[in-house]
């Protein structure tokens, strides 16, 4: 289950964090190199889909875009863009059976608590089709903690995430590492994982 005080921050802060993240997603490398990995007209999944932004990228490339996230002020945001079919959901709602042709999991899955990372790992790759296209993106580190505005986070090393992509049965392609700055003014290391199912 997501944490209750991490969406009711994303309730509350969901303009100001789709108006920091509008322009650099949309000019974003590893989101064009996941449009590239998924065949033309394919299904893709925005996952934590946040305001929509990277899933209206995907739309206008050609790709039938759905969008999932657990706070329902993102969803409202993402549904005004064009081309974007966005429900609200929990990462655990995921039930699909290989319909998707790609996964987008762009710093979402750092919110669920480290107990359920695995199944939702399981939950995505039975949804994918066979060789469907997934990436990942989480903030770096070790342990689990509150940000200063409240949203609680689970940090992961390069090495564990990908050992934990591989039991899941998902092939490790490449990485890309960065830092930038979040919702809360800090700079903080991250990773993107690309892989396939």
């Amino acid at each position: 289950m997501s944490d209750a005080e991490t969406l009711r921050i994303y309730d509350a802060h969901a303009a100001d964090y789709a108006q920091k993240n509008q322009s650099y997603l949309s000019n974003d490398p590893r989101l064009l190199e996941f449009i590239t990995a998924c065949p033309a007209g394919g299904r893709v999944l925005d996952l934590g889909c946040g305001p929509g932004t990277s899933a209206a990228v995907m739309a206008k490339a050609g790709l039938l875009a759905e969008a999932t996230d657990a706070s329902a002020e993102m969803v409202a945001l993402a549904n005004q863009q064009t081309g974007v079919a966005a429900r609200l959901a929990q990462f655990e709602d995921l039930k699909a059976r290989s319909i998707y042709d790609g996964i987008w999991a762009n710093f979402c899955l750092l919110h669920a608590p480290r107990s359920a990372f695995s199944s939702h790992l399981a939950a995505i790759k039975q949804a994918l089709k066979p060789g469907g296209a997934f990436y990942i993106a989480l903030k770096t580190g070790k342990g689990e903690a509150r940000d200063t505005l409240g949203r609680l986070y689970t940090y992961y090393e390069e090495d564990e995430l990908n050992d934990l992509l591989a039991r899941e049965g998902f092939t490790v392609l490449n990485s890309t590492h960065g830092s930038s700055e979040g919702l809360d003014g800090q700079i903080a290391p991250w990773i993107s994982v690309a892989t396939h199912a």
